[in-house]
Parts: C-alpha cells; sequence; structure tokens
C-alpha cells in the first residue's frame, strides 16, 4: 500500500475522489517490488493455509529467533506486538532454542516489510527494514499485519467475493503491478463464515499501488474514512478468524 501526504488539510486516507493539485508520495514499506502483492514471500507450492489445517502453526506455536542486528528496543517493540495478537488469542510465539527445527527468522534486511505464509517444518521468513520505531515498517499494526500473513493469512482484498464490496480501478494501477490485485479462488481462501471486513488490518489502503494518485480499490458501500487499510489494530473479524482458524477453544474477542 501506498501512502499519500495530501497537501491543503486532506485526511492521510482520502474517500474523496477528487484528486490535489499536488501530491507529496511516501514509499509504503508493505508494498515492495519483488514481493507477490508487496510483502509476501511464496514458497515453491503455495497452499491454502487458511483452511489448510498442515499450514497452521502445530498447538498455535509460533517459534521465532531473532537476526544478529535487531537491537533490544526493536525486540521488545515486535513482541509487543506479539504480545496483542496472544491477548486476542490462543496462539503464542516463543523464542526458540537451538534444538528448535521450524521456526521464524525474523531479520531486519533492507527492502521493507515482508514474510512468508503459514506454517511450514523449514524455516519461515519476517522481515522488518530497520526503520525507527513507530515509523515504516516499526509501526505496531505492521507488524501485526506481517505476524497474521505468517499465522496463515492472505489479504482482505483478494478474496473470492471481493467484486460483490470493492471495485479494483484498473485504469490507475501501475502496469507492472496488475497482478498483485490478482483475486483467489473459494477454494483457495477460507472465510470462516465472516463477512467481507473492510477494517480488517490485512486489507490493501484505497490507492495501493496507484500510477497517478487516484484511488484502486473503490468500496461499492459507504465506509469511514480511513478504514480501509488501516494498521491501527485488529479488527473484531480478524480476531474471529484467527480464533476460528487455531480452533481456540473460547473466542478471545471483546466486543
Amino acid at each position: 500500500m501506498r501512502t499519500f501526504l495530501v497537501l491543503a488539510l486532506l485526511a492521510m486516507i482520502s474517500g474523496s475522489h477528487t484528486l490535489p493539485t499536488v501530491v507529496q508520495w511516501e514509499e509504503d514499506p508493505e508494498q515492495t517490488p519483488g514481493f507477490f502483492e508487496g510483502d509476501i514471500v511464496l514458497r515453491p507450492k503455495s497452499r491454502n493455509c487458511m483452511s489448510n489445517p498442515s499450514q497452521h502453526w502445530p498447538d498455535g506455536i509460533v517459534y521465532y529467533k531473532f537476526s544478529e542486528g535487531i537491537d533490544d528496543v526493536r525486540k521488545d517493540f515486535i513482541r509487543n506486538a506479539m504480545n496483542i495478537v496472544e491477548e486476542g488469542s490462543c496462539v503464542h510465539f516463543k523464542e526458540a532454542d537451538d534444538d528448535q527445527p521450524y521456526f521464524v527468522n525474523i531479520t531486519g534486511n533492507p527492502g521493507g516489510c515482508y514474510s512468508t505464509v503459514g506454517f511450514v517444518e523449514d524455516i519461515s521468513i519476517l522481515n522488518l527494514h530497520k526503520h525507527d520505531l513507530n515509523t515504516g515498517c516499526y509501526r505496531t499494526g505492521k507488524i501485526i499485519h506481517e505476524l497474521l500473513h505468517t499465522l496463515g493469512f492472505y489479504h482482505m482484498q483478494s478474496t473470492y467475493d471481493r467484486d460483490d464490496y470493492i471495485r479494483i480501478a484498473y485504469e490507475n494501477v501501475k502496469p507492472d503491478f496488475v497482478h498483485d490485485f490478482a483475486k483467489y479462488s473459494k477454494d483457495f481462501v477460507e472465510d470462516f463464515g465472516e463477512k467481507y471486513d473492510y477494517g480488517s488490518i490485512m486489507h490493501y489502503s484505497p490507492h495501493a499501488f496507484s500510477a497517478n494518485g487516484a484511488e484502486t480499490i473503490v468500496p461499492l458501500q459507504e465506509i469511514r474514512e480511513g478504514l480501509m487499510g488501516q494498521r491501527e489494530a485488529l479488527s473484531t473479524v480478524d480476531l474471529i478468524k484467527l480464533n476460528k482458524m487455531y480452533k481456540c477453544p473460547e473466542l478471545q474477542v471483546k466486543d
């Protein structure tokens, strides 16, 4: 997703289709050239991680290791995001010891925020470019977004029934990024009986991969300005899906 800093008192994420005369561009670290949909590292054989239990982390425990070069302050910041996911589900994050055969390798390489999707009995990837805290990849919501990829979530706007809720304005999409708006089949993703969620932390922003500053994702219903593409918190639907995916004994979702 690409964030637009618009002059004159316009909101950062605007629901209006009227464009200002001057637009400043800021790279969104989730929108990384070379990765599928901007922040997904594809495995040799990508499968439906949401509905396939073999692609879920066993017993809901995600083992992880920090690579060298990630300082203690950033480690604590990442752990705080993990704690937020834990508080809303039965999933747990546990630092791996040297004998752990599979884990997420958390790195701080240049090039944005990106991750693999779901579990395999091997080393998974979660990268967070070492931005300053509360900027770039080191916003709590950005880290939670990548953690949900690690747990098996795909992007909301790629779901099979998205055309009932949004329109992809391909005329505004950068030609080299049209493939990042692919739609998955019903066999590939699982909605767990929940409706389309404009406010999912896994949803692109309205201006993702825009070539001209105009919206690339247009909601077909009236929604609150700034809702689509938010990285502030897990939505209620995100939490319900996570709890159902990992068969939590009791839904940890609070009204």
